[in-house]
C-alpha cells in the first residue's frame, strides 16, 4: 500500500486495524502517533499552534467555506501547490516548475469552484472522532513501513517532528519501519516533484519483500 497526505493517515489506520490485509506500506508527509488518552488532537495542536492555527479555525462549520468564498481559486490552487517552507505565499512570485502546468490549474480551479472545498475540509472537524478508536489505544504499526518526506515540507518543520523521527519515537510506534526518506530541496508534493525517485523508493520497496 502507498499513502500521501490524508491518505497517509488512512493508510496508517488499515495496518492498525487489519494488518492482515497489508503486506508492506510506502507513507509520505504524514506521521503516525501512538493514540493519546491524555489529550485529543485538537487540544494538542491548539496548545501548539493558538486557535488562529487553520486545523483549528476549521473546526467551526463554515470558516473554511467562508475562506475559500474570498479567494481566487486559481490563485490559490497555485499557490498551495508551488510552496515552499521559506517563503510564506503572501509574500513571493509563483513561477511554475516543470510538473505543473496552467492547464493543471485551471483543471483543479474549475473542479472546485464546482464542488466547493468542504468535503475535503470536513477531514478536520473529524480529527477528534478518530479518538474513538479507543480500542488500539497503545497499539503499533506492525507492516514494514519506508515513510519519505521533503525537507521543505512544512510539516517536516513542525515543533517536534523531526526529533520525533530520528529519536527513536517514530521507531518505537512501527517496530518495522524499514527507512525514512527525506528528500532535498523538495516540499509537499513530492510525488509530483520527484516522480521519478518516488517511484524509484516504492518500487525497490515492493522488490525489496517480493521473495517473502
Amino acid at each position: 500500500m502507498v499513502g500521501y497526505d490524508w491518505g497517509a493517515t488512512n493508510a496508517w489506520y488499515l495496518c492498525l486495524v487489519r494488518p492482515d490485509r497489508v503486506k508492506r506500506l510506502v507513507n509520505a508527509t504524514t506521521t503516525w502517533l501512538l493514540r493519546n488518552l491524555e489529550r485529543k488532537p485538537d487540544e494538542s495542536i491548539r496548545a501548539m499552534f493558538g486557535d488562529d492555527y487553520y486545523i483549528c479555525r476549521f473546526q467551526e462549520p463554515g470558516v473554511a467555506e467562508d475562506d475559500s468564498a474570498k479567494a481566487d481559486i486559481a490563485k490559490l490552487i497555485q499557490l498551495l501547490l508551488t510552496g515552499r517552507l521559506t517563503k510564506p505565499l503572501e509574500q513571493r512570485q509563483v513561477e511554475l516548475p516543470s510538473w505543473l502546468t496552467e492547464d493543471d490549474i485551471n483543471y483543479n480551479a474549475i473542479q472546485f469552484s464546482r464542488t466547493g472545498f468542504t468535503g475535503g475540509l470536513n477531514c478536520y472537524p473529524c480529527l477528534d472522532l478518530n479518538e474513538l478508536s479507543l480500542l488500539w489505544i497503545g497499539a503499533r504499526i506492525e507492516v514494514p513501513v519506508k515513510f519519505m518526506m521533503g525537507d521543505l515540507d512544512l510539516t517536516y518543520h513542525i515543533p517536534g517532528v523531526k526529533n520525533y523521527i530520528y529519536d527513536g519515537e517514530f521507531k518505537q510506534a512501527m517496530p518495522n519501519l524499514e527507512e525514512v526518506v527525506v528528500m532535498e530541496g523538495v516540499a509537499h508534493f513530492l510525488q509530483q516533484e520527484k516522480s521519478r525517485e518516488v517511484t524509484a523508493h516504492i518500487h525497490d520497496f515492493i522488490k525489496k519483500f517480493s521473495s517473502l
